[in-house]
């Protein structure tokens, strides 16, 4: 009978992070370790088994048949086992690092009370928040350095699993200055979130629905620098409601055409192959959330 008496479950997370990353470095930055102690617990798992785990790929490290199969194996049992102690401890006792991503408006509205739950009832995750646009998120969260994300969507992939989180009203709106000047009875540039944003092509299809023609098209991937340049500016382009609304209050922003049909929509993503409990009980918290609601008849953007 073989025995392994110096396998131990962090040899197995630490197997398992390698399969995902596909690289010891990153791994050890996952398991907030170094890489030469990474490498030395793949050496004494493969010393006490007796074969190669991994193959060298080009830069990324990847599984032998025979590793493979052992992480195939051993991960629903080792996420059995830890979900297990942690339900008996209701969670008490979760220690994690969470990276979460989110765009702007999710970041200036669900965001902050998601947080703070999450502080004051699991205050052993530490969370890495970093703000991005959806494609990147996305790519992020697909290739596993991102572990929840909050996306305008909808989005949909096999290596997704989504919630939707609620949607936020957008509105055209300009500078006092610009308004009193007649608006778009002048020919004016026309601000944006960069292509493929949802912003972005609600701003291209009202533009063509209301036949006008920007004087230019100028893109910034920051939303409330977007509103600063706009509410100081001579452009115009289309904000959400939420993070205007006391701009509009003030003076400080005026709506300068009507709102536009199309709504952003949000939803809380995570891998469809996530196991790690921590994250699936942050994912369950993230899907009942609820983004500001907007009118039944306004449509998907």
């Amino acid at each position: 009978m073989l025995v392994m008496k110096r396998i131990a479950l962090f040899h197995l997370e630490t197997l398992m992070w390698i399969e995902r990353l596909g690289t010891f470095a990153a791994a050890a930055q996952r398991l907030n370790t170094t890489q030469p102690a990474i490498s030395a617990r793949v050496r004494e798992i493969e010393d006490q088994l007796g074969v190669s785990l991994f193959q060298r790929e080009g830069r990324r490290m990847v599984l032998t048949a025979r590793g493979r199969r052992l992480v195939q194996a051993s991960e629903p049992l080792f996420r059995g086992l830890e979900h297990v102690l942690l339900e008996a401890s209701d969670f008490a006792g979760a220690i994690a690092a969470v990276r979460i991503g989110a765009g702007e408006i999710a970041a200036a509205t669900c965001l902050p009370a998601f947080i703070q739950a999450i502080e004051r009832e699991r205050p052993g995750v530490t969370m890495e928040v970093e703000l991005d646009l959806t494609v990147p998120m996305l790519q992020q969260l697909l290739a596993g350095t991102r572990d929840i994300a909050f996306l305008a969507g909808p989005v949909a992939g096999p290596g997704l699993r989504t919630a939707p989180i609620g949607s936020v009203a957008l509105v055209w709106a300009a500078g006092p200055a610009v308004i009193a000047r007649g608006g778009f009875s002048q020919t004016l540039p026309v601000w944006s979130l960069p292509e493929h944003s949802p912003l972005h092509a609600v701003t291209m299809a009202t533009l063509e629905e209301h036949g006008l023609a920007p004087r230019a098209l100028h893109t910034c991937n920051n939303v409330r620098t977007l509103i600063e340049i706009v509410a100081h500016g001579e452009g115009a382009a289309v904000l959400p409601e939420t993070m205007v609304c006391g701009h509009l209050a003030t003076g400080a922003l005026a709506e300068i055409l009507p709102r536009p049909r199309q709504a952003v929509h949000f939803e809380a993503a995570i891998r469809t192959r996530e196991r790690d409990p921590v994250i699936l009980d942050l994912f369950d918290r993230a899907c009942r959330l609820r983004i500001e609601t907007i009118p039944d008849d306004m449509e998907p953007a």
